[in-house]
């Protein structure tokens, strides 16, 4: 939670940085066409490893210190591309760092709190994390879109997570009644 605060407070300078430096380009636009297209390569990467069954042949247990210190940069990445996009909005929202913060740390006690039950009704709906992975690569679109000065609207991106969600709840409360009326 520190070392995210710490981030923070850096991604709360950087987005100041608007002047291009490369064509009509500025850090923070760098920034974001970076991050956008890291997500996407993550997405994309871990659909296709959830699809193909492939988790178990990528974590091999020889490699256990490296296959951690992999895990950790790619959380610490994640990280930093989600806080770069939360940071930008929550600039838009509020000049008060005090306010950003409270917001980082009442969101990390959260996580820290529902994160094993959240984890663990994954991976009981295996669909629940591809349509996850699904919404990163549209905020990773959006993130790159952004980077080339293309705004997207909000309501374009979340209301059609929004219908997918539902459409899943749906076809899982399906499954369950249908399950039920089997046994």
């Amino acid at each position: 939670m520190l070392a995210r605060i710490l981030m923070l407070a850096i991604v709360v300078a950087l987005t100041g940085l608007t002047q291009p430096i490369v064509a009509t380009l500025s850090v923070r636009d760098l920034i974001l066409l970076a991050g956008g297209l890291f997500l996407l390569y993550k997405a994309v990467h871990e659909i296709h490893h959830t699809v193909e069954f492939k988790e178990a042949e990528e974590h091999p247990t020889n490699g256990a210190g490296a296959a951690f210190a992999a895990v950790i940069s790619q959380i610490v990445l994640l990280d930093i591309v989600f806080s770069i996009d939360s940071v930008i909005t929550a600039v838009g929202l509020t000049q008060h760092l005090w306010i950003i913060v409270t917001a980082v740390i009442l969101s990390f006690v959260g996580i820290l709190f529902f994160a094993g039950p959240i984890g663990e009704f994954i991976l009981r709906h295996p669909a629940l994390k591809i349509l996850a992975l699904s919404f990163l690569i549209t905020i990773g679109v959006t993130i790159f879109m952004e980077g080339l000065h293309k705004h997207v609207p909000k309501a374009y991106i979340y209301l059609p997570m929004g219908f997918a969600l539902m459409v899943e709840i749906l076809q899982m409360r399906y499954e369950h009644n249908r399950q039920r009326q089997k046994g």
